[in-house]
């Protein structure tokens, strides 16, 4: 589970704080798909930085799993992550050197719970069709393939909770619908709590869920 109580993030500047996030709450249950909507600047990506631990609050408290991050030591709280949490970037971020089953197997190497992870990243990558680009760059990728090899990634150490930011931000449109119907049939079959900012309307009203930042808060639509 996923609680997210009273959240505020700000930073200092020369003249006054500035706000970027304020008293923003969310309770999510394994299994739970949302999207959040909002501006450009509207706080979006910080807040999905807090609650994946990735940024820390100024005020509230984030609990996953029962564990608030924020009072893990720097490498708890990357072995927390790692285990907890996938994340996909509009960027998809892969490594250029590494093969595409190379990169897909990178957050096994921190792990000391990777058993079969090569025969699960097979299986993965077979699922979203990408079994014959298993030793290819990503250099020798369409942006649609290289999405969807930063996806399985994600998702390769089972996390509880998977973050998107944007994943498909630069893609065309038939990849984007493509990338979409891929985080939804997956999330269902991982079960995992699944958070996707866009500026997309058309992904966001594929959720079951979805909310919008107004004004630095959270709204339910």
């Amino acid at each position: 589970m996923l609680e997210a109580n009273h959240i505020s993030k700000e930073y200092p500047t020369p003249q006054v704080a500035l706000s970027i996030v304020e008293d923003v709450s969310l309770s999510l249950n394994r299994g739970d798909a949302v999207s959040i909507m909002g501006p450009s600047g509207s706080g979006k990506s910080t807040l999905l930085y807090i609650l994946g631990g990735l940024e820390p609050p100024s005020g509230g408290e984030v609990k996953l799993d029962g564990q608030n991050p924020f009072v893990l030591n720097e490498k708890e709280l990357a072995t927390f992550r790692n285990q907890k949490i996938g994340f996909i970037f509009q960027d998809h971020c892969l490594l250029p050197q590494l093969s595409v089953l190379e990169n897909v197997l990178t957050p096994t190497l921190v792990s000391t719970n990777a058993n079969g992870a090569t025969e699960r990243a097979k299986e993965l990558l077979e699922q979203v069709g990408l079994s014959h680009r298993l030793n290819h760059l990503p250099s020798e990728l369409s942006g649609g393939e290289k999405q969807r090899t930063a996806l399985v990634r994600a998702l390769i150490m089972k996390p509880l909770m998977l973050l998107c930011d944007e994943p498909t931000g630069n893609l065309d449109h038939d990849s984007a619908e493509n990338i979409a119907a891929l985080l939804l049939e997956l999330h269902q079959k991982q079960e995992t709590i699944l958070i996707v900012v866009t500026h997309s309307t058309e992904m966001a009203s594929r959720f079951p869920k979805r909310y919008k930042l107004v004004g630095k808060n959270l709204q339910i639509q």
